[in-house]
């Protein structure tokens, strides 16, 4: 799935031509806007001209890549009023993100996919995440210089 610049969806032909709808999938969340607007609407809903103030991109910017993750399934909009209000459909989808920043982590390259949620006592989710991680790592084994557990 890609942009089409004209129309301002995204257009399931690959999956027509041959693609497997796993990689339409992730094709359609390798874009940096698209994961933005995903990782800004797990924290909940929110309408165009939110994102827009939030993101700093222009309104016609949000509104394509809406459209796109729309085509995908994994956005839709209520309306209230004139207004649409935007959330995710599949809340999966950020168990899908979550393990990809484990992965990202593991191989060096660590990235924040999902918003940092907050515990009650006032320590942010991820960094929790992270120390569980660790923790994992110790009780399987030691690590030595090049990272390999021992």
């Amino acid at each position: 799935m890609a942009i089409d610049l004209d129309g301002g969806r995204c257009v399931s032909t690959d999956i027509a031509a041959g693609v497997s709808p796993a990689a339409a999938l992730f094709h359609s969340l390798a874009d940096e806007t698209r994961l933005r607007i995903v990782a800004r609407l797990a924290r909940g809903e929110a309408r165009v001209v939110d994102l827009t103030g939030e993101l700093g991109l222009a309104q016609s910017t949000i509104s394509k890549h809406l459209a796109c993750l729309r085509d995908c399934g994994l956005v839709d909009y209520r309306a209230q009023g004139r207004q649409s209000f935007y959330s995710l459909t599949r809340p999966e989808l950020m168990d899908l993100l979550a393990s990809a920043e484990h992965l990202l982590a593991a191989t060096g390259h660590a990235a924040v996919l999902r918003p940092v949620r907050r515990t009650r006592h006032g320590a942010p989710q991820a960094r929790l995440d992270h120390d569980l991680a660790q923790l994992d790592d110790a009780s399987i084994g030691a690590k030595n210089a090049t990272g390999e557990v021992t």
